[in-house]
């Protein structure tokens, strides 16, 4: 893909692996629309892009809360006009098994809210924007730690654990991204999620406390192929691990748990925007 004029915005990209698919569409042509929470580091990476003679804008957001997820779509249509690729990178790591449960800002379990709902919303709402932009990819970073969601406790109130959490996340950013290829065949947008590499050499590998066994350029490697790849034109609906196609858990492709997913999503969704709306009344 011939990356010049063309804008990509890739979430959690201030560090580790997002940092690098960052830097490397930088220095490909791409106007790096760079997102972190931090704006110390946000500003570090959008320098470097820039001083290796890419264009970069930073958008600071703590997804952890939807209505900032809301401003920083609203951020990204006041600086665009345009959207190519939007990367769904962000995210909380396993934090172990003996990890206390944690709520989000709209009260709902922290990892579930970050890795799975934060994107699901954040993309929605960039829809329009990507179609506009058509030919466009949407990339959801998922993992091979996946467990089947228990609609009957999805925040996860009974018998937490981090790696629980997390699994169900990224299995949950899957069952999205199966889901949303249907209702987008035809419209020149695809979305794909993957896998990028298993423990690698990052932060939050190493908060975790495993030794890391890949490394980061292995995942952006895999990250920029399906955004990039010329291979890859077209195709939507897939589960990748590293750069090659698989098959992920079962769950993913049962329409019956899609269509719980995405009434959860939505009612979720609207109940933290009511009460946002009732707290500024």
């Amino acid at each position: 893909m011939d990356l010049k004029d063309k804008t990509v915005l890739i979430t959690g990209s201030t560090d580790g692996v997002g940092r690098m698919v960052a830097e490397r569409l930088g220095a490909s042509g791409a106007r790096v629309l760079v997102h972190g929470r931090d704006e110390g580091r946000g500003k570090a990476v959008a320098s470097a892009i820039e001083a290796a003679g890419g264009k970069a804008e930073l958008l600071v957001a703590d997804l952890s809360s939807l209505a900032e997820v809301r401003r920083l779509a609203e951020a990204v249509r006041a600086r665009t006009n345009r959207l190519d690729i939007l990367i769904n990178n962000a995210g909380i790591g396993t934090a172990g098994e003996g990890a206390k449960r944690q709520v989000s800002a709209d009260g709902y379990e922290l990892r579930f809210a970050v890795n799975y709902l934060a994107g699901f919303l954040l993309t929605s709402e960039l829809l329009p924007l990507l179609k506009a932009s058509a030919p466009a990819r949407i990339v959801n970073v998922a993992s091979a730690g996946q467990q089947a969601i228990d609609f009957d406790d999805v925040m996860l109130t009974r018998n937490y654990s981090g790696v629980r959490a997390y699994c169900q996340s990224k299995l949950a950013q899957i069952l999205f991204t199966v889901d949303l290829a249907e209702d987008l065949e035809g419209s020149g947008v695809t979305v794909n999620a993957l896998h990028p590499a298993s423990y690698m050499d990052t932060t939050m590998v190493r908060q975790a406390g495993v030794t890391p066994w890949s490394s980061v350029e292995t995942g952006a490697d895999a990250i920029l192929n399906l955004a990039t790849s010329p291979a890859l034109e077209g195709r939507s609906g897939h589960y990748f691990d590293g750069q090659r196609e698989s098959r992920a858990d079962a769950q993913a492709y049962d329409e019956k748990a899609r269509r719980q997913l995405h009434s959860l999503s939505l009612e979720l969704i609207e109940r933290a925007s009511a009460t946002t709306r009732e707290q500024q009344s």
